[in-house]
C-alpha cells in the first residue's frame, strides 16, 4: 500500500520554451525514478515544443489556452479576462480529473491559470524559476507557496532557496575525461588536440556564427581545433586549412554531451540552461548574452563570472577582433582554462532534479492526514 504523503499524481506545468520544459523533464524522470507508480500530467500549450516534447517521455499532455501577459495597451489586454478564465477552467479540470495532490509550475504562459487553479482547490503549489529575474507567473506562484526554488542566487523572488537547475542525466552525471575520446571521435575530432566549442543553442547565434566564419582558418592555423554548433539551417563551409587543426561545424547536436565531453573550452549565449550545464560539468566558457529581452542572460552569467568560471562579452563586442585580440591566447592557456573549469564547478548543482524532487514531496506530506 502506498502511503499517504508519497506522491501519486502530480501536475507539471511549463511550456512555450526549452527553458521551461528542460527542467519539467528533468524533474518528471527524478520523481519516476523514485516513484515509479507515481501518474504525471503535463499542462501546455499547442504551440510550444511541450507539444512535442512531453508526449515523446510518454507524460499524459493537457491543454490550456495561451495566456499572453501584455506589457502595453492592446486588444490582449482586453481579451486578458476572458482567456484567462478559459485558461484556469482547463488548468483546474486537469487538476480535478488526474486527482493532482500538487501542482509543480516552472514559468510561463501555462503557470499562472496553473497556480489560480491549484490555490482554489487547496492543492499546495512547487515553483521552479530558470532565470536569474523571475517571469511574472513564478513571482505570482511564489506568494502563494513555501516550496520555491531558483537556479541562481540572486533571484528575487519570496520564499525561495537556490537549488540550480534540474539537468538531464545523461549531462548531471557526464564524466568528461571518461568520454572524451568517444566523443571526439563522434565528431571527427583528434581528442588530443585542444577543442573550442561554439554553440548559440538550437536556434543559433548569428553574432557568433559571423565571427567564427571569418576566423575559422585562422583558429584552425594556430592549432585550435573547433566544434562549431551553428543552429539548424545556419551551418557553412569552413576556409580549409590544409595544415591546422580541424573546424568542423554541424547544425546541431543531439548529445550535448558529447559536445561538451569534447570540449576544453565553450563560447556560447547565457541562457540558464546552458550556464547551469557548463557549471555542473565544469567547462570553462566565454558568455556572449542575447541583448534582448529583459536583461536576464547576463544576470544568469553573473555568479559564475564574478567566481572566476568564465568570462562575460557583450554581444557588440564579439568581432572577430575579439576572437584575435583575446580568445587565441585564453585557448592556448591550459594552466587558465582548468582553473575555470575547477571554479565553474564549484558552483554546479548536479543534483537539482533530486533536490526539487524532495520540494515536491515535502509539499504532498506537508497537507497529508
Amino acid at each position: 500500500m502506498i502511503p499517504l504523503s508519497t506522491p501519486t499524481s502530480v501536475l507539471l506545468a511549463g511550456g512555450g520554451s526549452a527553458g521551461h520544459v528542460s527542467p519539467l523533464l528533468s524533474l518528471a524522470d527524478a520523481l519516476r525514478r523514485r516513484h515509479p507508480e507515481v501518474r504525471l500530467t503535463a499542462l501546455g500549450t499547442r504551440e510550444g515544443l511541450e507539444a512535442r516534447l512531453v508526449p515523446a517521455r510518454g507524460i499524459d499532455l493537457r491543454f490550456v489556452p495561451k495566456v499572453p501577459l501584455p506589457r502595453r495597451p492592446s486588444g490582449d489586454l482586453l481579451r486578458l479576462p476572458g482567456n484567462l478564465k478559459a485558461a484556469v477552467a482547463a488548468a483546474g479540470a486537469a487538476i480535478d480529473e488526474t486527482s493532482a495532490q500538487v501542482v509543480v509550475g516552472f514559468g510561463g504562459y501555462v503557470s499562472t491559470p496553473a497556480y489560480l487553479a491549484a490555490r482554489r482547490r487547496g492543492v499546495p503549489i512547487v515553483v521552479h524559476e530558470q532565470n536569474a529575474r523571475a517571469g511574472i507567473a513564478n513571482r505570482l506562484g511564489a506568494r502563494w507557496s513555501s516550496h520555491v526554488a531558483t537556479t541562481f542566487s540572486g533571484t528575487a523572488l519570496a520564499h525561495s532557496r537556490r537549488i540550480g537547475m534540474p539537468l538531464r542525466r545523461e549531462v548531471a552525471t557526464l564524466d568528461r575525461a571518461a568520454l572524451r575520446s568517444e566523443a571526439a571521435a563522434a565528431f571527427g575530432l583528434d581528442a588530443s588536440r585542444t577543442t573550442l566549442l561554439v554553440t548559440g543553442g538550437s536556434l543559433g547565434a548569428q553574432r557568433l556564427n559571423d565571427a567564427f566564419r571569418a576566423r575559422a582558418a585562422r583558429l584552425a592555423d594556430a592549432g585550435i581545433q573547433v566544434l562549431h554548433v551553428t543552429g539548424l539551417g545556419k551551418e557553412f563551409d569552413p576556409d580549409p586549412s590544409p595544415t591546422g587543426a580541424r573546424y568542423v561545424v554541424v547544425p546541431y547536436a543531439d548529445r550535448m554531451e558529447l559536445a561538451y565531453a569534447a570540449a576544453d573550452l565553450v563560447v556560447a549565449r547565457s541562457g540558464a540552461n546552458t550556464v547551469c550545464e557548463l557549471t555542473a560539468v565544469g567547462l570553462p566558457a566565454v558568455y556572449v548574452p542575447l541583448p534582448v529581452g529583459n536583461g536576464e542572460q547576463r544576470l544568469n552569467a553573473a555568479d559564475v563570472v564574478a567566481a572566476g568560471g568564465g568570462l562575460l562579452v557583450d554581444d557588440a563586442d564579439f568581432t572577430p577582433a575579439w576572437i584575435d585580440a583575446h580568445l587565441l591566447d585564453l585557448v592556448a592557456d591550459s594552466e587558465r582554462l582548468a582553473e575555470m573549469g575547477r571554479r565553474a564547478r564549484e558552483l554546479g548543482e548536479p543534483r537539482a532534479d533530486e533536490l526539487l524532487a524532495d520540494m515536491v514531496d515535502d509539499a504532498v506530506k506537508a497537507t497529508a492526514p
